[in-house]
């Protein structure tokens, strides 16, 4: 009887400690399982990503072209927590596009800052890139010209006054006396001839109304930050 009862207890014993060796070992498991899991976001925390910043200051209306690529553009590696969702991760995303307002140096470069030409010529039924000389106006105010501006175009007549024409045209390049194409981030050179975007039936009134000397232009203010 005396031999029985002490199989029992040993078997009760030996439960006990297989029960407790299971616990044990099922709470190292979601130690190590909660160790991998701190240590996966850990390493979220400090991985990197390549984005791109502004090298320099890219000017309002730069037409992102790769040849001006390694001038404007520099890849930076970055925490990927705090990456935006629309940074600019490839210079494929950009080239062809326009800035539209001035980027300062260091920004991180996101889509929003960049348009499509088409967005320039949006409602023109046949967008055409029209030229002029400064001299050909009556009047040039507003400051000085550059690619990406936006001008407003009136007609300064006799009988009828002054009147706009056409508004918030695109300068799509300028060039100083010589013909050089005059850089965004050159705000001393007079702009001496001035091509813009018009849609092509307005071609021929617009340079009806430049023969006859008629003509002013306003250049549009827009305020940094806003397109």
């Amino acid at each position: 009887m005396e031999q029985k009862k002490r199989q029992s207890n040993a078997m009760r014993a030996a439960k006990l400690w297989t029960g407790a060796i299971l616990a044990a070992f099922l709470a190292a498991a979601a130690v190590y399982v909660a160790l991998l899991d701190a240590e996966k976001n850990m390493l979220q925390s400090y991985e990197k990503t390549e984005v791109f910043v502004a090298a320099k200051e890219i000017p309002a209306g730069e037409v992102v072209t790769e040849e001006n690529c390694a001038v404007y553009f520099s890849a930076e590696a970055m925490d990927a927590a705090v990456v935006p969702e629309t940074a600019i991760l490839t210079l494929e995303e950009v080239n062809g596009l326009i800035a539209r307002t001035p980027i300062e140096k260091g920004v991180v470069l996101t889509a929003g800052m960049f348009q499509p030409l088409d967005e320039v010529t949006a409602g023109m039924k046949e967008p055409v890139v029209a030229g002029f000389r400064a001299d050909d106006l009556c009047q040039v105010v507003g400051g000085v010209l550059r690619a990406g501006d936006l001008i407003h175009v009136y007609s300064s007549e006799e009988e009828q006054g002054t009147f706009l024409i056409w508004e918030n045209v695109y300068v799509q390049q300028v060039f100083d006396s010589k013909g050089t194409a005059i850089p965004n981030e050159d705000q001393a050179t007079a702009a001496q001839r001035i091509n813009v975007f018009l849609d092509k039936e307005d071609v021929e009134d617009f340079y009806s109304r430049l023969d006859q000397g008629t003509l002013r232009v306003v250049k549009v203010w827009r305020t940094p930050g806003r397109s």
